[in-house]
């Protein structure tokens, strides 16, 4: 190509160049505006936004102050399609906030202007929020719901707001007194620590109210008299989510109480302070279903009303932008009987190790108590306790011997010892001589003769066991429960002394007391029971709750006791390992199956060592006595079981460190069912 025909395109090129900067109309530097307007709004910081007509600086400090009220919300904000006109443009923003649940979601105009070479943005309040006027500000009120009930049966309120008063220092009302002095009399008269509370008053600030104490209304003996004689002391009242006592069902229940800096920060903006919130128990895996949710409304008001003329305007001069409803919270319906229940806890009262009493319905598998007694700390035992079950075990055993063809008249061998892979079992101290040698295995269930049942080893397979205590409602889930629990272990493989072990309920054989009651009941009903707690899980309930509560379909876990026990009949210190329960039964108890464990249960009574209950009112107790050791201890330290049948009535005592179930948890179990009636 020639330098002539260079040229010429050269031209060409300069002359099309010059016609497309030319015929360009500023959109793209528009729309970068905009981008950049959006971009800044959303991070609520607009001081790097040129302004037409305002400093930036100021610009910022009014955005700010405008949406200080939604802190520490911020909009998620989108410019949308630009219309521009000569050298004026406008775009639209399009807003989302989340404001609690609820996403509050509007769009306005912004509009822009050209200068030069530069497109400024034209302040206006409304660009933030649709009709905002220049001095007005948005806020936000957040309207609670009061924390729904937890119901026993036939709905009798468990849980419930209870009046309360909140005692401490208002420091305004100390006039010249000392608070040092003044924090160390209120402290000793209500029983908390002088020096921490007196540190607490000391760090508040001269218009605080420092709580040291919240007491029950009902029954306190603290009286505002004494609270009154101490300057700057009151005596607040107020209302709590509460039991009828401190210790009712505590364990079980949970507490609900102002949610502390942890669980706000767990909760992903599902509390926030001055929430009340539910720690432990059913209170903290209901959490969600009995607090419901705020309702909240966005307002947009003037700033700076004195308090006659926001009393003169309607609505104290604000208008509602937007609103979320309140829900109420649902109350959790349970199926535990407030008398039986403290009742349960009366009994356990005096015991000094941990302890429990569960009681249900075998009809229909309904838990009408789970008492935890003092030495269990605080700890579920009735519901999540992992200990070896002892000779109630024998109940499971004699199952699988029944399948086996043998009934209660068989003969079994009873011998004073046994001796399993070199090592030594042998039956209970007393054991009478009488039902030694050839007796019957109602005989031997009734005297609980581990001989008889280690003998029968070779006939009855570890698998077997464990198909017999699914067949009992034992280590299987528990759909219909509603809450945590642990139903039970019992491996389906072992040999020598570790399946000689299981016949007795040792080895890694695993109950908690919720389990042996759920053992006993399917013998009065005739069936597998289906334990249930929970009558409406999650009812009003779309979503899990923030804190990712433990599922309620299960009822099911793996949670260990305070103090695990080995639950080993060779006493070794480790805690076996749980496996996972089985679905369900595959071969539930039979109506004749359930009869003859019913007829040996009775013969504990009539003819066994649990004759003491045979003077307990009403129709004739079927029972079963167990003792499980554990530790390292010479001798070693025993569980104590006893489960027994009443009616439509199943229940199971256990004592931690109790000696002999027939002696230690016999006679709270004769007290507990002639006490319930």
């Amino acid at each position: 190509m020639g330098n002539s025909s260079r040229l010429a395109l050269a031209l060409v090129g300069l002359v099309l160049g010059g016609s497309l900067v030319a015929c360009s109309d500023g959109r793209a530097g528009a729309e970068s505006a905009a981008k950049q307007l959006a971009s800044a709004v959303s991070a609520l910081d607009v001081g790097s936004v040129a302004f037409e007509g305002k400093d930036s600086g100021a610009a910022n400090d009014q955005l700010k102050e405008i949406f200080k009220g939604l802190d520490p919300a911020r909009p998620a904000v989108e410019s949308g399609q630009l219309t521009l006109e000569s050298d004026k443009a406008t775009v639209p923003l399009n807003y989302s906030w989340k404001i609690g649940s609820e996403e509050w979601k509007y769009t306005t105009f912004a509009e822009f202007k050209k200068s030069g070479d530069k497109w400024l943005t034209v302040w206006n309040p409304a660009t933030l929020v649709p009709e905002l006027a220049e001095g007005e500000l948005v806020s936000s009120a957040t309207h609670s719901p009061s924390r729904a009930d937890i119901l026993g049966a036939g709905g009798v309120p468990l849980v419930t707001y209870r009046p309360v008063v909140n005692v401490g220092i208002d420091k305004p009302t100390l006039g010249g007194a000392d608070p040092a002095d003044s924090a160390t009399k209120l402290a000793q008269l209500v029983g908390v620590d002088p020096a921490a509370y007196g540190q607490q008053v000391a760090a508040a600030g001269p218009e605080a109210f420092v709580a040291a104490i919240t007491l029950r209304e009902e029954g306190r003996t603290i009286t505002d008299a004494q609270i009154g004689e101490i300057p700057g002391a009151r005596a607040i009242q107020d209302s709590l989510p509460l039991a009828p006592n401190r210790t009712f069902a505590r364990a079980l229940l949970g507490t609900a109480a102002e949610a502390n800096a942890e669980q706000i920060e767990k909760s992903n903006g599902a509390l926030k302070a001055g929430d009340t919130t539910g720690t432990g128990g059913l209170q903290q895996q209901y959490d969600a279903q009995l607090r419901g949710s705020d309702g909240i409304q966005v307002l947009a008001g003037k700033a700076g009303l004195t308090d006659a003329e926001k009393q003169a305007l309607p609505n104290e001069g604000r208008r509602v932008l937007f609103q979320t409803e309140i829900q109420e919270g649902t109350p959790l319906k349970t199926t535990l009987d407030p008398k039986l229940q403290q009742l349960a806890e009366d009994v356990l009262g005096k015991v000094g190790p941990a302890s429990a009493i569960v009681a249900l319905r075998p009809s229909s598998g309904a838990v009408l108590a789970a008492a935890s007694g003092p030495g269990s700390n605080g700890y579920d035992t009735a519901m999540l306790g992992q200990y070896a079950p002892g000779s109630i075990f024998k109940m499971v055993d004699s199952l699988a011997m029944f399948r086996n063809g043998m009934t209660p008249d068989s003969k079994v061998d009873c011998p004073a010892t046994l001796t399993v892979d070199g090592r030594t079992f042998k039956n209970a101290e007393g054991y009478p001589e009488s039902s030694l040698g050839s007796v019957t295995l109602r005989d031997a269930f009734a005297h609980s003769c581990n001989t008889a049942f280690i003998n029968a080893r070779d006939t009855v397979s570890q698998a077997q066991l464990e198909s017999a205590a699914t067949s009992l409602g034992v280590a299987v889930e528990a759909p219909a429960l509603g809450a945590a629990a642990f139903l039970g272990s019992v491996p389906g493989d072992a040999e020598g002394t570790e399946h000689a072990a299981s016949m007795i309920g040792q080895g890694k054989v695993l109950l908690s007391p919720l389990a042996a009651a759920v053992m006993a009941g399917s013998v009065a009903k005739g069936a597998p029971v289906a334990a249930q707690l929970v009558l409406n899980p999650n009812e009003g309930v779309s979503s899990p709750d923030a804190e990712g509560a433990a599922p309620t379909g299960t009822g099911t876990t793996g949670a260990s006791p305070a103090t695990p026990p080995s639950g080993d009949a060779t006493a070794d210190t480790a805690t076996p390992s749980a496996p996972a329960p089985a679905a369900a039964a595959e071969k539930p108890v039979t109506a004749a199956e359930a009869a003859a464990l019913a007829d040996m249960m009775r013969a504990v009574v009539t003819s066994g060592h649990a004759g003491f209950l045979a003077s307990v009112p009403g129709e004739p107790v079927g029972a079963k006595t167990g003792t499980a050791e554990f530790g390292n201890d010479t001798p070693p330290k025993t569980h104590a079981w006893i489960v027994a049948v009443h009616g439509d009535l199943a229940v199971a005592v256990f004592v931690e460190d109790g000696g002999l179930g027939a002696t230690t948890s016999g006679p709270l179990l004769k007290e507990f069912l002639t006490r319930a009636g």
